[in-house]
């Protein structure tokens, strides 16, 4: 991973800096688990699964090592073109770490999307460490067997038994990955928790109260993305977003009732965009309908994915 920024590192001796890749089945914790480690919310997260479209990356600084988190899509099944650009992207951001770290929902065990994720990772030369993450709701000889079967079909070089949620075993691995990341300047500078552009942060973050906001009520043919932000004169910044559907049926689930759903997203998306940019935040949400969204190349490009032909 060549494209992030050089800058210079503090003044200190040894630095150390890394790209380290999350990978894992759907809802196994990802998105909790790197904004955890970072201390503040740069991936969404809600209760669906593949929330993460597009690669974020999440920066920590922990004693003299920058650890670049790259929290991947979930790895599943592809059934339709964007499952596809989201599985192809989530390996091609195992490739390119220095370190991959192989989540695994305890309560769920190795079946599924993580024993497919588990026989494919035979094929990867980078060092592979193994997270058991939720390990606060299995008993401790569960685990045991979790482990020892999981490190049978790959070579983890370590395990790590954590709670994304609580934060629980977080700093033994931040330590073990601040010590174990190659030498070399920080790629970022010492304030930054994110590479994602504001503009695109913003439209995640509007997605994620739209998703939280329905629940079952609207699939996954959604997207936003922010058209317009324009910082003015007061110090305070107008952003104007398009909320894309792919049927009229669907803009009217996300209007709601004499429009109350889009109120109820737009102030819940403001106020934390609001405080990430500590800048009073003016949002204007509109919905349109695009039919067949998911097969528009140019979504794709907005996304951060490449379009699978």
């Amino acid at each position: 991973m060549t494209d992030a920024p050089e800058t210079a590192t503090p003044e200190t001796a040894a630095t150390r800096s890394g790209f380290v890749a999350l990978l894992g089945a759907p809802n196994a914790g990802k998105s909790t688990l790197v904004n955890q480690l970072v201390g503040a919310k740069v991936s969404i997260v809600t209760h669906k699964v593949q929330t993460t479209r597009a690669i974020v990356r999440g920066i920590a600084t922990h004693d003299n090592a920058q650890i670049v988190f790259v929290d991947t899509p979930g790895i599943f099944k592809p059934k339709r073109r964007l499952d596809t650009a989201m599985v192809t992207t989530a390996w091609g951001g195992a490739k390119d770490a220095d370190i991959i770290l192989v989540l695994i929902d305890a309560e769920r065990g190795i079946r599924g999307d993580a024993a497919a994720i588990l026989e494919r990772l035979k094929d990867v030369r980078q060092p592979k460490m193994l997270i058991l993450n939720k390990v606060d709701r299995v008993k401790p000889e569960a685990l045991l067997a979790l482990t020892s079967a999981a490190n049978e079909l790959v070579d983890f070089e370590r395990t790590f038994m954590v709670s994304a949620l609580t934060g629980s075993g977080c700093k033994d691995l931040l330590d073990f990955l601040a010590k174990r990341l190659p030498l070399g300047p920080w790629y970022y500078p010492e304030d930054q928790i994110s590479d994602l552009p504001m503009r695109q942060l913003a439209a995640e973050i509007t997605r994620e109260k739209l998703y939280l906001r329905l629940h079952q009520e609207l699939p996954y043919s959604s997207h936003v993305e922010t058209e317009k932000w324009e910082e003015k004169p007061d110090g305070s910044v107008r952003i104007e977003q398009v909320i894309y559907v792919e049927r009229d049926s669907q803009k009217k689930i996300v209007l709601g009732h004499k429009g109350e759903t889009i109120r109820a997203i737009g102030q819940a998306s403001r106020m934390e965009i609001a405080g990430i940019l500590e800048q009073k935040v003016h949002l204007f949400l509109f919905v349109k309908v695009r039919e067949n969204w998911g097969n528009d190349p140019e979504r794709y490009r907005e996304m951060g994915l490449d379009f699978p032909h």
